[in-house]
């Protein structure tokens, strides 16, 4: 098992999105600046924890996909909010997912959702709902539906519904959506389903800088990128570039950056036809290549985000990806102009199951989440060992 993860994690690195490799020199001394981690079970006993924010004064907020809560952790108890839990639809995938705080939530306690709901008639879909919580944090009231229509499957309820959540520091409201599994939903710029949005978080209207602001089609003026089969992770670096994390078929899941109305070459068709390449360079136009990509099989790579603090050595600034079905948490080391540097894997952050994302914190502190279901996950609190 142990020389079959030492292939994988040379394969994951001599990938051809990689940039050069460096010196070897070069690469013992940086391997050798990864610091030692300490990982604490800090929540537990919960089912399927999808997202997680840290509020301010030791608090976390997050969500729980399938039992459709959002909960509040605070000196070492959890707490439900009072949440409408039956407007969310939950099936497969799907569920009450990407949870995003405002930056101004210590005076304005908005916070987002990205959940499963109900059309008129009963018909589901996903949406993103803008929410207030009370001062003393035990009840969320809506305020209003930012946007909703994302497509579900029909074939399989709840397959590829997304959706992450990013507000990133002009303000705008990210979302990555799914595809889901159906064919011309990601190529089709009048279908929300394998995309990246932007829109304003207070509204819920198109982000006035829309590549398609211009289009006659509404759901066209939101979309930011394309092409995507099921975008789960969105992240925002210190330089201001967005990127994605991306679950592939079989083969080659994939970290994009994300550039304003980049087609990211993903064309299941017909039907729904998961042979073809995650980004496919013979469809018409420019198609963005992956910056990094597993290869054949997948790891089943979910959430992500750049952790950051003086303490974190060489993880300092890197894009960490959660893995599902591989268990495991890959720090990339990019180069400033968008390359991949390294991937490092850390053993600290094996032995904990399916592993749904990662969030950063205060104090050279990120949280990770567990996804194995049966009310057996938690949310991991990693620091740098003081030993």
């Amino acid at each position: 098992m142990r020389s079959l993860l030492a292939t994988l994690v040379a394969a994951l690195v001599i990938t051809p999105a990689a940039a050069p490799a460096a010196a070897p020199d070069l690469d013992r001394a940086e391997r050798a600046s990864y610091p030692a981690l300490q990982v604490r079970r800090l929540v537990t006993g919960l089912d399927h924890p999808w997202d997680v924010r840290p509020i301010g004064g030791g608090r976390l907020l997050f969500t729980q996909r399938d039992r459709a809560t959002l909960s509040v952790w605070e000196d070492g108890r959890t707490r439900s909010l009072a949440f409408p839990s039956s407007e969310v639809w939950v099936s497969g995938e799907t569920g009450l997912m990407g949870l995003e705080v405002d930056p101004d939530f210590a005076t304005n306690h908005r916070v987002y959702t990205c959940a499963g709901g109900f059309r008129a008639g009963g018909r589901p879909d996903v949406r993103v709902v803008a929410w207030r919580l009370d001062d003393a944090l035990t009840r969320a009231t809506k305020l209003r539906v930012l946007v909703s229509g994302f497509p579900t499957s029909s074939v399989t309820p709840g397959r590829h519904g997304g959706c992450r959540l990013l507000i990133d520091r002009r303000g705008a409201l990210n979302v990555g959506t799914g595809d889901a599994a159906t064919g011309a939903n990601p190529r089709n710029l009048h279908s929300f389903g394998g995309k990246t949005l932007r829109l304003d978080r207070f509204s819920g209207r198109p982000w006035p800088s829309n590549p398609f602001i211009r289009s006659a089609n509404r759901v066209q003026r939101y979309v930011y990128t394309y092409g995507h089969r099921n975008v789960q992770g969105l992240a925002e670096r210190a330089d201001g570039t967005l990127w994605s994390v991306e679950q592939g078929t079989y083969r080659d899941d994939e970290v994009n950056r994300l550039v304003r109305g980049g087609d990211y070459g993903y064309n299941p068709v017909p039907g729904y036809n998961e042979s073809v390449p995650m980004t496919d360079q013979r469809l018409p136009g420019r198609q963005r290549a992956a910056v990094w990509r597993s290869g054949d099989p997948t790891l089943a790579t979910s959430g992500g985000g750049f952790v950051t603090g003086p303490g974190l050595g060489a993880y300092d600034g890197t894009l960490a990806v959660a893995a599902l079905k591989a268990s495991r948490v890959l720090f990339l080391t990019l180069t400033a102009d968008g390359h991949l540097r390294r991937v490092h894997v850390p053993d600290e952050l094996r032995g904990f199951g399916r592993i749904r994302t990662v969030v950063d914190g205060p104090g050279s502190t990120f949280y990770v989440t567990t996804d194995n279901g049966g009310g057996a996950d938690a949310i991991l609190q990693v620091r740098p060992s003081a030993g």
